[in-house]
């Protein structure tokens, strides 16, 4: 079966930046969301936001390494950072009082990935 490589240059990118992170900031956390995001689409995560509400505790930090989506309700305060999010996801989070924000700016806030977890 033939590979085919990845041709959205924002994600390879993406994938380039969370490597170099694992390096330079010896963070494991990082090189773990590359290499989920590495595989097909149809193998990434789709979280809903209940399921944020049911596993995640207020003022937890979220990495979906795959689409956020805006099912159910949230009223925890979480930052939760994917690759896509839809609008009504992240329209929910906001009000609850969290924020949704890109990877590359959850590395640049917080370099070791200390306190984040991978759901998905």
């Amino acid at each position: 079966m033939k590979r085919t490589k990845k041709t959205n240059p924002y994600l390879v990118q993406l994938i380039q930046d969370l490597k170099e992170a694992t390096r330079v900031n010896d963070a494991p956390i990082w090189r773990d969301i590359a290499t989920r995001l590495e595989k097909p689409r149809s193998r990434w995560a789709e979280v809903n936001i209940s399921r944020l509400q049911l596993y995640a505790n207020d003022g937890d930090t979220i990495v979906v390494p795959g689409k956020l989506l805006g099912a159910g309700l949230i009223s925890k305060k979480v930052t939760v950072s994917a690759f896509q999010a839809s609008r009504s996801a992240r329209a929910s989070i906001e009000k609850a009082g969290g924020r949704v924000i890109e990877i590359p700016t959850l590395i640049e806030e917080n370099p070791k990935g200390f306190n984040v977890r991978i759901m998905g």
